[in-house]
């Protein structure tokens, strides 16, 4: 699967999915590295990929034709937490 992670899902779920053999393109250290929503919106759009963030802004391209968004939502988030919500999906 193709997949975006935002920076702000932790490097060990970027290093877990890698090793699931997933294509992840992680922004972190990137020109792309804190670009508004909407540029990396037309980023994944563009590569045809799954985007994983924490971000609640994209919810706004839910009703759009796209390729996958994973919001992960947590009351206290850490890292820990993160990346235990996108792998139990």
């Amino acid at each position: 699967m193709k997949i975006l992670v935002d920076e702000n899902v932790p490097f060990m779920t970027v290093r877990a999915l890698r090793e699931m053999s997933h294509d992840v393109i992680d922004i972190r250290g990137t020109t792309e590295e804190g670009s508004t929503d909407e540029v990396l919106w037309q980023m994944v759009q563009k590569q045809g990929r799954l985007l994983i963030t924490t971000d609640k802004g994209f919810t706004q391209h839910r009703e759009e034709s796209h390729y996958g968004i994973l919001i992960v939502r947590l009351r206290q988030p850490n890292r820990y937490k993160i990346h235990h919500r996108v792998m139990k999906q």
